[in-house]
């Protein structure tokens, strides 16, 4: 079998650039690396469609790559059939029936994160993380200027996101691996642990990185990834 081809989904507050660091670390690879955007119009409002149809677009196996919210969206998009294995950095990983709201409910936060409602068109929400706090909740290991950026380019997602429950994950069927970071501020670390011993998921921990930990700790990432693919081609 080919080398998949490796598919970066972002989450939410972010978007395609927060993989820079893990493309860099994989550039001498020679793998097809792809960071499409993430819409964060929810999962059932496009997002796992909108991923279905790049994985549709390409011709070979695919390992898929999920962030935060984007563990979300790849827990759906993953059951492609040319998915041939998981990886969820720092991201949620529901089961069916199971909604954010009810995930982040289960274990306590470190950080009391703020969010910010703004309204839509369509009479819905969308969030932002209230920028007074999101050094510390999103991205505490990385530089102020670098996070005060990021703060202020954020992408919201519709708030609808939090309440969806999960249809069949994906991680039922596939293979996964998983980066755990113990200082996530918007995700707690115990509920990662939850998720990834539930999923039965190959799991590297990276003691004191944040939320961000592929772009405070690419090379970490990146060799995740590659087990991943090394696991998938075989």
């Amino acid at each position: 079998m080919p080398d998949p081809t490796v598919v970066l989904i972002h989450g939410a507050f972010a978007d395609a650039s927060s993989w820079r660091g893990l493309h860099a670390a994989l550039a001498g690879d020679g793998l097809d690396v792809r960071a499409p955007a993430n819409p964060l119009r929810g999962v059932t409002g496009g997002d796992a469609a909108y991923t279905q149809s790049v994985l549709a677009a390409i011709d070979g196996p695919v390992v898929l790559v999920g962030h935060s919210y984007g563990g979300v969206v790849i827990t759906a998009a993953g059951l492609s059939e040319n998915v041939v294995g998981l990886v969820y950095v720092a991201g949620f990983a529901p089961d069916e029936g199971e909604d954010l709201g009810q995930l982040l409910s289960k274990f306590p936060a470190a950080v009391a994160v703020q969010y910010v409602p703004r309204a839509l068109p369509d009479a819905g929400q969308e969030l932002f993380v209230d920028p007074t706090g999101f050094h510390e909740a999103f991205c505490a290991d990385l530089p102020a200027d670098q996070a005060s950026f990021m703060a202020i380019s954020q992408r919201p997602v519709a708030a609808v996101a939090l309440g969806e429950k999960g249809g069949v994950p994906a991680w039922r069927s596939k293979p996964s691996w998983a980066v755990l970071p113990t200082a996530d501020g918007m995700i707690p670390p115990d509920l990662h642990r939850f998720s990834y011993d539930r999923m039965g998921s190959t799991v590297t921990v990276v003691e004191g990185a944040s939320h961000v930990v592929m772009l405070s700790e690419p090379a970490v990432v990146a060799e995740t990834v590659r087990q991943a693919v090394r696991a998938c081609a075989k």
